[in-house]
């Protein structure tokens, strides 16, 4: 029954959750800070190696660094913390050679590896963050342009941005944003294509949302598809971005 009960909190939790652009001047402690990262780091990982680094960003100059390679959005320099989650092969490369091993970890597969490690690190810093109070976002931009936040950061060989979250005591309560339902993306036992019927089932209710239609209107487009392919992730910028992810990796030895 406890563990019943448990799981409905943590449940309804998730549920509510919502993302934090706006904070307080209100510091973190740095003892809550690492309480956190040390309990997240108990979350999987590949073969128990924890791939992963996380760099913590307090300083004003610093924020504001690392701000182009996000875009410029406020929140990462308004947050009092910035963290970025790096998938890092560089600290197992040097414990092996320290050891009298001789690594081969400066390839793809390990880039994948540690990079799954880095976000799962992070997913679960991210839960523990939000139990504890604290409002955050994450940013997808980290991977548009990792070159700046390499530099910034100083990141060595082998080790990769791959996420980021700006983090703060919460200064308002901002609205949810939409979800597709279950049948979106819930598959039993086989992939099943999606139709004419069921995209029209799984995302109406998106499409109908007022904010979603007035977005199309201002921006004259006759489908909020459209604005994901024409506006927010066009081919260009894709292809752009994804060339200078790949010079990166080439750059920080996960790929040659």
């Amino acid at each position: 029954m406890q563990t019943t009960a448990l799981l409905a909190d943590m449940v309804s939790a998730m549920s509510a959750r919502r993302s934090v652009r706006q904070y307080t001047d209100a510091p973190i402690d740095d003892a809550l800070l690492n309480e956190l990262l040390e309990a997240a780091a108990r979350t999987q990982t590949m073969g128990n190696l924890q791939l992963y680094s996380v760099v913590v960003t307090r300083n004003a100059a610093m924020k504001a660094r690392l701000a182009p390679a996000h875009f410029n959005q406020p929140m990462v320099t308004a947050a009092p913390v910035l963290l970025t989650f790096c998938a890092d092969y560089h600290r197992t490369t040097a414990w092996c050679r320290a050891r009298k091993a001789e690594p081969g970890y400066d390839n793809f597969l390990s880039f994948i590896n540690a990079a799954t490690d880095a976000l799962l690190f992070c997913q679960s810093f991210c839960n523990l963050a939000e139990a504890a109070g604290l409002g955050l976002c994450y940013l997808g931009t980290t991977v548009y342009q990792p070159q700046q936040i390499i530099d910034a950061l100083q990141l060595p060989r082998l080790v990769m941005p791959v996420a980021t979250i700006t983090l703060g005591w919460p200064d308002g309560q901002p609205a949810q944003t939409d979800r597709l339902p279950l049948s979106a993306f819930v598959h039993n036992e086989q992939y099943v294509l999606p139709t004419p019927s069921s995209i029209d089932r799984d995302y109406s209710a998106k499409e109908a949302l007022p904010e979603n239609r007035e977005f199309v209107a201002i921006n004259h487009k006759e489908t909020l598809a459209q604005i994901f392919t024409d506006i927010r992730y066009t081919k260009r910028d894709c292809e752009a971005m994804s060339q200078g992810l790949l010079d990166a990796l080439k750059r920080q030895g996960f790929l040659e």
